[in-house]
């Protein structure tokens, strides 16, 4: 009966039309996630400061490399740990639950970061607030994935996407007003990682104004809480468009324990077949995504000084150059669900090398055009990035069954996040023995093993009901059913 009913939950949610009230949800849910991501991608814009400030060095820091590098590798160290490990708190106690604890895990912790005076303290804090960011991410993916309906589900993440990214330039622009300033005599870099305690400030608004994932409650077996869920859904959706709701089409029931289980069921269940060669194409292809998204987003600033440019006009181009994040994702809901998602993936991947190698041979420009060179490339490579985040976000959430969704999307993007702890030391390395081009190089061979992974062995999802793709055979490079492990 428990899967009869999830089965009709789903199709219950797949026919709503994409109202306000729908919208409303995803944008709540994304206010939160964009705290969240401020708090990510401030790393590389405080961290100037931080080294004019004396607490980083850039020269003896640990390991020998500059305390940035490390800085932005125990970030996503504390990424990997709430990823892989904790993730899957969000498949046993709820989505809406776990989301507003990781939320003030982070908001927390980041504020605690920024009372700080000393490399090794920050380090400390940065790491436990990557934690919760870690889970956060997950949580919200998972979340989304299961409120809209199939048909947008595309476009719904690129919005949030878009919502979220819009905390970038705010980050990098008050870095950029606030790296010589010192308001009421507090350093700049640390008003900059106070704005993430906003987020703590509106969790409680957001938490009573969010419903629980009803294919959750399904799953779980708590049929009178999903019904009462879906039922408020459709009462507020029927209103607002003024018209009778469709009748939901023939859905397909998820098979499986919906029961509380353990860390280990979860797991290997995700190693069974047909999700096997899902979770490794994706944990594959996260380990090399995240080199072009994070090896320029997190290095922008540094970046361009390497190519003789001035921190304080660094800084600058790189504010500039933030400000195109949230725009990217709005052009992408252009398209979003009319291009099958792996494709977009693979275009992404290929602008992002394309441009980036670009970016670095813009550096023998006459310099008169080179400001104006360096931001529209800057501008193509962030654009690249927010297609491939938009769609990755999107597409790995669809994989896999909900039972055990935030632990397999947690599971793989733990890839990106263990990627990142080495990666970021080993682009501190290559920038400072083989300069600007050799990051970019380094970019470019990345995103070429992300092209093939999905290209390659990634399935169609578009269009499609969530249980649809969880149960779908293995697919080949076009589509094309492959033999089953």
């Amino acid at each position: 009966m428990s899967s009869e009913h999830a089965a009709n939950i789903t199709a219950r949610l797949d026919r709503l039309p994409q109202t306000a009230y729908i919208w409303r949800l995803v944008i709540l849910i994304s206010l939160g996630g964009m705290f969240e991501l401020y708090d990510l991608l401030m790393t590389g814009y405080i961290s100037p400061a931080l080294i004019k400030a004396g607490i980083f060095t850039t020269t003896g820091g640990w390991f020998g490399l500059p305390d940035q590098a490390f800085f932005a590798s125990v970030t996503f160290a504390g990424l990997f740990v709430g990823t892989i490990a904790f993730a899957q708190v969000a498949d046993n106690y709820g989505r809406r639950s776990i989301f507003v604890f990781a939320l003030l895990w982070y908001a927390a912790a980041t504020f605690i970061m920024a009372l700080q005076d000393t490399s090794l303290s920050i380090f400390i804090w940065r790491f436990i607030a990557g934690v919760g960011v870690g889970v956060e991410l997950v949580t919200i993916d998972t979340y989304i994935a299961e409120l809209v309906p199939k048909r947008t589900r595309g476009r719904t993440f690129a919005i949030n996407q878009a919502i979220q990214f819009s905390s970038v330039p705010v980050a990098a622009v008050l870095s950029w007003l606030l790296i010589d300033a010192a308001p009421l005599g507090i350093s700049g870099w640390r008003w900059v990682a106070f704005v993430p305690v906003i987020g703590a400030l509106l969790v409680w608004w957001i938490r009573l104004a969010v419903p629980e994932s009803p294919r959750w409650l399904a799953q779980q077996g708590r049929a009178a809480e999903a019904e009462a869920v879906i039922s408020a859904i459709e009462a507020k959706v029927a209103a607002e468009s003024g018209a009778p709701l469709p009748a939901p089409e023939p859905a397909v029931a998820e098979t499986g324990s919906a029961s509380f289980l353990s860390f280990w069921e979860r797991y290997s269940e995700i190693f069974r077949p047909p999700y096997r060669g899902r979770t490794i194409m994706l944990s594959v292809f996260n380990f090399f995504q995240t080199i072009g998204f994070y090896g320029f987003g997190n290095w922008v600033p540094a970046l361009i000084a390497a190519m003789g440019i001035t921190l304080t006009k660094s800084t600058g181009y790189a504010a500039a150059i933030a400000i195109a994040y949230p725009f990217g994702p709005l052009i992408c809901s252009l398209f979003a669900d009319k291009i099958e998602r792996k494709w977009q993936i693979v275009m992404a991947a290929c602008g992002t090398a394309v441009f980036g190698l670009l970016f670095w041979r813009s550096a023998y420009a006459p310099p008169a055009i080179l400001p104006t060179l360096l931001i529209a490339l800057g501008v193509l490579i962030t654009f690249s990035n927010n297609l491939l985040s938009y769609a990755y976000h999107a597409y790995q959430a669809e994989l896999f069954p909900t039972r055990v969704r935030a632990t397999a999307v947690g599971f793989v993007y733990s890839f990106s996040r263990l990627s990142t702890v080495f990666t970021s030391l080993m682009i501190g390395f290559i920038l400072a023995n083989f300069g600007t081009g050799g990051v970019f190089t380094f970019i470019a061979c990345a995103m070429v093993v992300v092209m093939i992974s999905i290209g390659v062995f990634g399935p169609n999802t578009n269009g499609l009901a969530l249980e649809e793709i969880s149960a779908k055979k293995p697919e080949g490079a076009l589509g094309r059913p492959v033999a089953a492990e």
